[in-house]
């Protein structure tokens, strides 16, 4: 098992993959893979362009969707921008920062060829950054660990000892995923698919960066019911990992494990091709059962429904296309207000006070986007090398908390964030 470990984590850290910290927006997973599907509001289940979106989105569209023809190879690169910030209102003053500043590299690679001489099964292989979260408010206003005195246990006159302004000062999750694939057309119209799921994840609570590695399924359907459309139907398994010595929860100076799960994940899409093939629709759903991962339930996450459409025409046929979507989902982070600071939470395990736990969720975890504006730009520029372009825009969203801390200190809690994104990726028809 070890030597396993080893090997996964190699070929991770060897795509670049294994150390990239970013912000994601469906909770924390990013709301598509690479330049086309993201591009495209996110969608990609029933029919997906390239090869990077087809192991992402569903296997089983290996077999039928444009990419079937030939092996494909599709590279990627994403600049992701988070603009995250936040305001702590107590005892009477406020205190408001901006996390530092950062554009965060995501790379992602794919690859699907038959392999069969009668076309029906189909092999890919796709590596990418998946899911990420995280907030630098080091050196700012909130990171004052001697904040608020702490009792006169002795009777001297002083406090025994002083409390931090906020936890979640800084945090920083990303999650890289190797996904091999498989994909069987059962008839030309009717296609399944495989792909094993292996995840290193990376947490930073400020004790330095922790890995771990998950394991999981994705399995897939795609149905054509009549020759323009095509119908798309995936699920994925949890996928747990667990980070030992992360954070001191229950403050009595040792390290505390946090477990946190990819969530069961449920999506289908229907996708339309028109106007001689130039025009191409696709509506995508998708459910993400936060409530029920491990970690997100105890913080208090709910389960997310979001909804990704996404636009295609082919300015000049089979030369340059035009992209564009929206992606919309609730936010998956409940707010809380009228607690009481100084009550215990308990985190698997570990005990920690009301405060700190809010200020943890709220200002450390501000997963709160719901809103995705996409567009992009596909240019052939020969008939086997497509170079592709995205831009996403997540609108500003917020959460707040409110509460008491100690006797007639109220206290309140608000992040807010915003994002842009920019993909570009080269697709090679081999």
């Amino acid at each position: 098992m070890k030597t396993a470990y080893k090997s996964i984590h190699a070929v991770l850290l060897g795509l670049g993959l294994g150390t990239t910290a970013s912000h994601a927006t469906n909770g924390d997973m990013f709301i598509g893979i690479g330049p086309v599907s993201r591009s495209m509001g996110g969608t990609g289940v029933a029919m997906p362009q390239d090869a990077i979106s087809a192991v992402f989105s569903n296997p089983a569209a290996m077999c039928l969707s444009p990419m079937c023809a030939q092996p494909q190879a599709d590279f990627a690169l994403t600049a992701f921008m988070p603009e995250p910030s936040t305001t702590i209102r107590t005892a009477g003053m406020s205190f408001s920062a901006e996390s530092d500043e950062s554009v965060y590299y995501v790379p992602a690679l794919g690859v699907s060829f038959p392999i069969d001489d009668g076309g029906r099964w189909r092999f890919g292989f796709s590596a990418y950054g998946v899911s990420g979260l995280g907030v630098d408010y080091r050196g700012t206003a909130i990171d004052n660990n001697a904040f608020y005195p702490g009792p006169d246990g002795n009777g001297d006159g002083a406090p025994d000892f002083f409390m931090p302004l906020a936890a979640g000062v800084y945090t920083d999750l990303a999650i890289a995923k190797i996904a091999p694939s498989v994909a069987y057309a059962v008839n030309p119209d009717l296609s399944v698919g495989l792909s094993v799921h292996m995840d290193r994840a990376t947490l930073d609570l400020g004790a330095g960066r922790k890995n771990d590695l998950g394991y999981g399924l994705q399995l897939g359907a795609v149905w054509k019911p009549v020759k323009d459309v095509s119908v798309g139907l995936t699920y994925i398994t949890p996928q747990s990992t667990k980070f030992g010595n992360v954070y001191d929860f229950d403050g009595n100076g040792t390290g505390d494990s946090l477990e946190l799960e990819i969530p069961q994940q449920v999506a289908l899409g229907v996708a339309w091709t028109g106007l001689d093939d130039r025009l191409m629709i696709e509506v995508d759903g998708r459910y993400l059962n936060w409530a029920g991962a491990a970690g997100y339930d105890e913080f208090d996450w709910e389960d997310q429904w979001v909804l990704g459409l996404g636009v295609q025409y082919a300015l000049v046929p089979r030369k340059v296309f035009l992209r564009a979507g929206y992606n919309v989902g609730n936010n998956p982070v409940n707010a809380h207000h009228g607690w009481d600071g100084m009550t215990p939470v308990t985190v698997q395990g570990k005990t920690m006070p009301r405060y700190y736990y809010e200020s943890f969720r709220t200002v450390g975890f501000p997963a709160v986007e719901t809103h995705h504006m996409t567009l992009g730009l596909g240019w052939a520029i020969r008939e086997d090398l497509i170079l592709n372009v995205g831009w996403m825009h997540a609108f500003e969203t917020g959460i707040s908390g409110s509460g008491t801390f100690g006797p007639g200190n109220d206290v309140a809690f608000s992040s807010e964030l915003y994002e842009d994104s920019i993909d570009i990726g080269l697709t090679w028809r081999y």
